[in-house]
């Protein structure tokens, strides 16, 4: 019986914020662009000049742009987190092991 309460007490919402984590890029992207048309239609119903539509799609791609560029530099920098921790250094332990090993002569 006690199983069953660890079991009902697990964070259940941990899996859906990573989710919403990995789908917040795609939404935010296609929010940014509806933004920017949404500002583009008022603009041009508000003076009735045709190319201010244009405008305001290229300001909601603009912004698509910059949300896909903070993501990266906000998971690089994690990359680069990471690569500093000990236990991810494969690179290092692979160089470590090619010294180990003798490819000369053999001497029996």
């Amino acid at each position: 019986m006690d199983n069953n309460t660890k079991e009902e007490h697990k964070p259940r919402i941990k899996p859906i914020i990573e989710a919403a984590d990995s789908l917040s890029l795609g939404i935010s992207m296609v929010v940014a662009v509806l933004m920017g048309v949404g500002i583009g239609w008022l603009l041009r119903r508000m003076t009735d000049i045709g190319w201010l539509f244009w405008v305001g799609v290229g300001i909601g791609v603009a912004a698509a742009i910059v949300n896909v560029y903070k993501a990266y530099s906000k998971q690089y920098k994690m990359y680069e987190e990471l690569a500093k921790e000990p236990r991810y250094a494969i690179k290092k332990q692979l160089e470590e092991n090619e010294d180990d090993e003798d490819y000369g002569e053999k001497s029996y």
